[in-house]
């Protein structure tokens, strides 16, 4: 009896996928949680895909989303990675710093005190 070696699996490259690294998601999820505790935000959802990373947030997991939180590596030189979307599709904020990206949102959250 002769030991063949075991046959190896085809390697196919993998689709390269756009996704949010842990520092990105960081920010984003920081936020996010400040919305849940003042009862604006309800659900998230997250797709990664070939050219886009997408962050969507909702009011209730029934509706379309409130923004849509986007990475597109494509527009680095040019508009800026990231992107705030509104419900209606308009873009709210772009740019290369998340940070500066998401103050478009945080200044929704903050309302006077009655």
């Amino acid at each position: 009896m002769t030991v063949q070696p075991p046959t190896p699996f085809p390697q196919h490259p993998a689709d390269p996928q756009v996704a949010f690294d842990r520092g990105e998601l960081n920010v984003i999820l920081s936020l996010y949680g400040r919305a849940v505790a003042a009862g604006e935000w309800r659900d998230y959802a997250m797709s990664f895909l070939r050219e886009v990373a997408v962050f969507s947030i909702f009011r209730r997991a029934a509706e379309t989303p409130l923004y849509r939180i986007e990475k597109r590596p494509a527009l680095r030189n040019r508009q800026g990675i990231y992107a705030v979307i509104g419900p209606q599709g308009q873009v709210l904020k772009r740019g290369g710093d998340l940070r500066v990206v998401l103050r478009v949102l945080e200044r929704k959250l903050i309302r006077p005190i009655d």
